[in-house]
């Protein structure tokens, strides 16, 4: 990744006086089996550059939004392929290839993790150990680490746990059994805490597209505020404690004053990001955006997916949240038939538009891996839920000032959770967020089954026949058939 490359020749420059010209053509290690491989500072870099890397992945660029977008009320599949309609559908198989697609791309991106993890304390160039950098190599290789093992237990809850590389491919090493939920959420933790205990910096400096491109503490508190909300035997006082730490970071985190800011392609990198995928455009691009908008701005006319829900409109317009709407969706004529929106070609048909700009599958748009208004609204969660409510209202309103939207007033706890939701979901559409959602407030059966989308084609409506097992993803077919050691996920055959 160049990108990366650059920031990294930047770091090596500080250890070295040499040139960065070789270093620049390094590529990324993320698979090396000899020891040999890992000796000098600009191995050690080369390697990282590789577990970031895996943040250009096809889940993170998209199919984190089908499986938890898409998933949920927010978006129907669009598009025309039979495995993002079984996903909109809640009617998924093992065999479904999105799922073994995403479950390699999450291990490798791990792997690539454990590599640094196991090689970089062993080499032995007194270059690794000035300004600290050894120990912030490691801290990010466990954030990193930590944020793919975060995607893996809210998709598939029990998972195995590697946690070294391996050069052999025997059975007897690869074939690792499940690990519990409570395990892997352990596992998390622990990465975290090693990450934050004096090896991740608040920023690396004063540039904004190194700050936000890298692991820092803001970033690595902000995924513990997530996890203590998320886990089973969810703690709300660690949740208050790691979103206070973000908020009061010496990192000077704000929210934009602008909403539409956020997405206009013009002020990425910006105070309101904790972390971001650094797409410049070229090969370091996102193919995404070329995937969902409209024909004005895909400049191609095939139909586009992930198109906004109904019931996502109808929250929008209810709530009078006109920026919001706005910035997240464009509703233009489609030259093809919608069975939710229109069945006459050429009819008004919504796009998602949080990203802008197309540019024939090589945009620059970003997608944020962690921003300051989602840890606000835990914090806002996290006060109702310890009683705290008239604070809760507080952090709530700090969101919904930036749109011109009315306080919010209430006494009632069980009252304000629910809007407390419901602006999750106005703030956060098209970032992968609503199904973790609707699964941390025990609603996801709920809110599933009472949904009311119409077919146009047949005038009924859409049966997800929701129920406790589909909370999370059957184990892929295809990873069953290669390790005999993992049993599938209740209720799937």
């Amino acid at each position: 990744m160049k990108f990366y490359k650059l920031y990294i020749c930047i770091v090596t420059v500080m250890l070295s006086s040499s040139s960065c010209d070789s270093f620049l053509d390094l590529d990324p290690i993320s698979d090396a089996t000899s020891t040999n491989a890992y000796n000098t500072a600009s191995d050690a870099e080369a390697a990282l550059v590789g577990v970031y890397d895996s943040f250009q992945a096809e889940y993170y660029i998209w199919d984190n939004v089908i499986f938890s977008d898409v998933m949920s009320d927010n978006y129907y599949a669009g598009g025309d392929n039979p495995e993002v309609f079984a996903v909109d559908n809640l009617d998924i198989e093992p065999v479904n290839g999105r799922l073994f697609s995403n479950w390699s791309q999450l291990y490798n991106a791990i792997f690539k993790a454990n590599v640094v993890l196991d090689k970089v304390p062993m080499i032995e160039d007194p270059r690794i150990d000035l300004a600290n950098r050894r120990e912030q190599i490691l801290g990010e290789a466990a954030f990193m680490r930590a944020y793919h093992y975060f995607q893996l237990v809210n998709l598939w809850g029990g998972v195995p746990l590697v946690l070294s590389p391996t050069s052999s491919t025997s059975p007897e090493v690869t074939n690792v059994p499940r690990s519990s939920v409570d395990e892997v959420y352990n596992q998390i933790i622990s990465d975290l805490t090693f990450a934050i205990d004096e090896r991740l910096p608040y920023t690396y400096g004063s540039d904004a597209s190194v700050n936000k491109a890298r692991a820092t503490r803001g970033a690595a508190l902000a995924l513990l505020a997530k996890v203590y909300a998320q886990k089973p035997d969810r703690d709300y006082a660690r949740v208050l404690q790691y979103a206070d730490a973000v908020i009061d970071s010496p990192a000077g985190y704000s929210l934009l004053g602008d909403f539409n800011h956020l997405f206009d392609g013009n002020h990425y990198n910006n105070a309101e990001s904790i972390m971001e995928i650094q797409f410049v455009g070229g090969p370091e691009a996102n193919f995404g955006p070329q995937l969902l908008l409209p024909p004005s701005v895909s400049g191609d006319t095939w139909r586009k997916f992930v198109t906004p829900s109904r019931d996502l409109v109808s929250a929008f317009d209810q709530e009078g949240d006109v920026i919001r709407k706005n910035a997240s969706i464009l509703f233009e004529s489609a030259p093809w038939v919608d069975e939710f929106w229109s069945l006459q070609v050429n009819g008004n048909v919504p796009f998602a538009f949080k990203w802008k700009e197309a540019n024939g599958w090589a945009s620059t748009n970003r997608q944020y891996l962690i921003r300051l208004a989602d840890i606000i609204l835990l914090k806002a969660e996290a006060l109702n839920e310890l009683g705290r409510t008239q604070e809760a209202l507080l952090a709530l309103n700090m969101i919904r000032s930036r749109v011109n939207l009315p306080a919010v007033t209430t006494t009632d706890g069980a009252e304000l959770k629910l809007l407390i939701e419901k602006e999750r979901r106005l703030e956060l559409a098209q970032e992968a967020q609503r199904w973790m959602d609707l699964k941390r407030y025990g609603r996801a059966e709920e809110v599933m089954n009472s949904l009311i989308e119409i077919d146009l084609r047949t005038n009924q409506p859409k049966v997800f026949n929701m129920d406790a097992h589909k909370l999370i993803l059957p184990i892929p077919q295809q990873e069953m058939n290669r390790n005999a050691q993992l049993n599938q996920n209740p209720g799937y055959n």
